[in-house]
């Protein structure tokens, strides 16, 4: 949260690709895990085609992506993230899309985990484009989108989702995290990041219980 009077950051609006980009990030968090060097994994990765993919351009931007989605994760979560079934694997690269992109996990937090909440769990694609408008009024940058960029926004976050498990048919799924995953998102020192699951809050401690 900003202080009054200072202006919200813009949002990165580059999630150009919907898909989590699971086999991806398995090859991008490996390669990182034995240099411990993000610019050379993602060198590697560019000049060896480890994406496998048709065209330089195409090879280079998919790289790009990966690693600054893998890059928000700390070395516990991406040890976690080749380790994990493909279930917490695809729920930790939902967190990792949330954190590299606040538009993603301001959606995530405040509509789809809200109306999970509420008991109120169908998501129609035109809930996205709601929160644009009010988001608008701090965020000129979404006030100027064509509506052919909204579309495509709307596309990628949805298919993220359906990709993470967590909506089906327009409705929300509960997230399943595994207590490994959940004991590594709430121990983040900035913020507890199973904000971004439909989940629900974990119970308060009891009083005179040790913290």
């Amino acid at each position: 949260m900003v202080d009054d009077g200072d202006a919200p950051s813009r949002y990165a609006l580059s999630f150009t690709s919907g898909a989590l980009l699971a086999r991806e990030a398995e090859i991008a968090a490996g390669l990182y895990l034995r240099e411990h060097d993000w610019t050379r994994a993602r060198r590697l990765i560019r000049d060896d085609n480890l994406l496998q993919t048709r065209v330089a351009s195409s090879s280079a931007r998919l790289a790009r992506e990966v690693v600054q989605r893998l890059a928000v994760l700390s070395d516990q979560e991406l040890e976690l993230l080749l380790e994990a079934a493909p279930s917490e694997r695809r729920l930790l690269l939902w967190v990792a899309a949330c954190r590299r992109y606040a538009l993603i996990g301001d959606f995530a937090e405040e509509v789809v985990r809200e109306r999970f909440l509420r008991l109120t769990p169908t998501l129609e694609p035109e809930r996205f484009d709601v929160f644009l408008r009010e988001k608008s009024l701090w965020h000129p940058e979404l006030a100027a989108l064509a509506a052919s960029t909204t579309a495509k926004l709307r596309q990628n976050v949805f298919r993220m989702l359906a990709d993470a498990s967590l909506l089906a048919d327009g409705v929300i799924q509960r997230a399943l995290p595994t207590e490994r995953l959940l004991d590594l998102l709430r121990a983040r020192r900035t913020s507890d990041d199973t904000r971004f699951l439909p989940l629900a809050p974990a119970p308060a401690p009891a009083p005179g219980d040790r913290p």
